[in-house]
């Protein structure tokens, strides 16, 4: 029998991970091949496989979160260990230590760069240093890349912010600056 190969995608990984841990440890033994796909699409917001199937033959979006479930709570604390660092303007003031909080901080940066703006290298070195105290845009630069919250040209001359939802932490915490 041919295999039908099936595309899978979500749009928050770190919501199939909640998801797929909550699955998994409601279970007392590990889960078979059957059951492992119905977990992962039940993690992509299909009841099961079956309905994930028949989802992505007729060209559904497989995409989407469970049906009549809002976004996951954001994880508040989180939230506020990287607000401290921003200072009362909503500027980046100090380099979290934790890559989680750096990451976080990232999208904080990010819903301040304009969409739909072209920077040159030294434009964007210019917006960093406005947006932050820290004194190393490059650090910024690269790491809003490497998350692939900005683009850039191989030659490094165009950087332009890359439009995506944020995860429900970077949405709490970019209101939060909001504030400020």
């Amino acid at each position: 029998m041919p295999r039908t190969f099936l595309p899978f995608a979500v749009d928050d990984i770190s919501a199939l991970a909640r998801s797929l841990r909550a699955q998994l440890a409601a279970r007392t033994d590990p889960p078979g091949h059957v059951d492992m796909l119905n977990m992962l699409a039940r993690a992509a917001g299909s009841r099961n496989f079956q309905q994930f199937r028949a989802r992505a033959a007729g060209g559904e979006e497989t995409t989407a979160g469970p049906p009549g479930n809002p976004a996951p709570d954001p994880d508040k604390a989180m939230v506020e260990r990287t607000a401290r660092h921003f200072d009362g303007e909503g500027r980046l003031a100090t380099w979290p230590a934790k890559t989680s909080l750096q990451a976080l901080a990232l999208w904080g940066l990010w819903a301040q760069v304009e969409p739909g703006r072209s920077f040159s290298e030294i434009g964007f070195n210019q917006r960093l240093n406005a947006l932050s105290l820290i004194g190393d845009p490059a650090l910024l630069r690269r790491s809003l890349v490497n998350l692939g919250l900005m683009s850039r040209t191989e030659d490094c001359r165009d950087y332009r912010r890359i439009e995506r939802p944020p995860p429900p932490e970077a949405l709490a915490l970019i209101r939060r600056l909001g504030g400020h």
